[in-house]
């Protein structure tokens, strides 16, 4: 987690489920007009989108932002690619990871950090489906522990 990460506008839940995540990076965003308002009040959506290299630069593709409703004539495409900022160095370090050893970049989070919108990257491998069945397992007995445990305080 980035230090003084601000408020969190959305989250892609699925891509810990799906992925096992490496590293993460913190990436500027470059959004057009309304979307920032439109961010802002919190309607935008991770769930399905990727990230991808492509003529050396990154670009999120996938995010849903929802038109602004105040926006008129001026609002956005909702599901148009938006370019990641991210250092030359960090892209060129997913760039090797990516074409070598089967990483995947996966938006995790969209937040506002000192009145900008940034999104936390994560470089991940996919699961297997019986490292998924294998993470539920563990999750729902971690619960059980839990909960056998507030049950024992109680009496």
């Amino acid at each position: 987690m980035p230090k003084g990460m601000g408020k969190q506008l959305a989250q892609n839940k699925k891509a810990y489920h799906d992925y096992f995540i490496e590293d993460t990076f913190e990436a500027g965003i470059v959004l057009q007009g309304t979307e920032i308002k439109s961010i802002r009040a919190g309607k935008a959506n991770l769930k399905d989108s990727f990230a991808k290299i492509e003529r050396g630069e990154l670009y999120l593709h996938n995010m849903h932002v929802s038109p602004y409703e105040q926006g008129n004539r001026y609002n956005h495409d909702p599901l148009r690619t938006r370019k990641l900022l991210l250092h030359r160095k960090e892209i060129n370090k997913l760039i090797g990871e990516t074409k070598e050893t089967g990483y995947t970049i996966v938006p995790l989070k969209l937040y506002l950090k000192n009145g900008f919108a940034k999104v936390l990257i994560g470089l991940g491998k996919g699961k297997k489906q019986y490292d998924k069945r294998d993470d539920l397992k563990k999750k729902e007995a971690k619960r059980d522990i839990e909960r056998a445990f507030r049950e024992r305080q109680k009496m």
